[in-house]
């Protein structure tokens, strides 16, 4: 179980495994990418999940012994232990193209505002919730990042320090 600190702690296969009922299982991350995002199971195949803290969970090609004591292992991937779970910018920037369900498609205007951390109001008919946001880039739908649709309103989850305007 993670103290909270720099302790990365491997997540549980499954819930006969889990003995912390508030940390989330491979099995629920797999789940929650398939169902939320149509993202296959096997697109994670090789990786790994780490928790370190309260639900900040991380993913890691490979598999380092746990616990493991270090600033980071691999890449921010998703945050659970919430009512609703948030997938991070890199996990959506690096997994997103593989997305079929809850992706936004904005054209350049919409996302040259969205990359600037800008919400926009916004016609969609699909769930509400956390989508993949994609744009065009060289031709080809490209993930830009996480957005966050409510109310009729996209709102720009792009953390500050990695917001730009292009």
């Amino acid at each position: 179980m993670s103290d909270g600190s720099t302790e990365f702690t491997r997540l549980p296969e499954t819930d006969a495994e889990r003995e912390d009922p508030e940390q989330a299982t491979r099995e629920e991350v797999l789940e929650f990418w398939q169902d939320r995002f149509g993202v296959p199971a096997e697109t994670f195949e090789g990786y790994s999940f780490w928790e370190r803290g309260a639900g900040k969970l991380w993913l890691y090609r490979g598999r380092p012994p746990s616990p493991v004591d270090i600033e980071g292992l691999g890449m921010t991937f998703l945050r659970t232990r919430q009512e609703h779970w948030k997938p991070t910018l890199e996990a959506v920037q690096r997994f997103g193209d593989r997305a079929s369900k809850n992706v936004i498609h904005l054209d350049e205007d919409a996302a040259r505002a969205f990359v600037a951390g800008e919400d926009r109001e916004l016609d969609w008919d699909g769930d509400w919730g956390y989508l993949v946001v994609t744009h065009d880039l060289a031709g080809e739908a490209e993930p830009a990042g996480v957005g966050l649709y409510v109310y009729g309103e996209l709102r720009s989850q792009v953390p500050k320090g990695r917001r730009r305007e292009v």
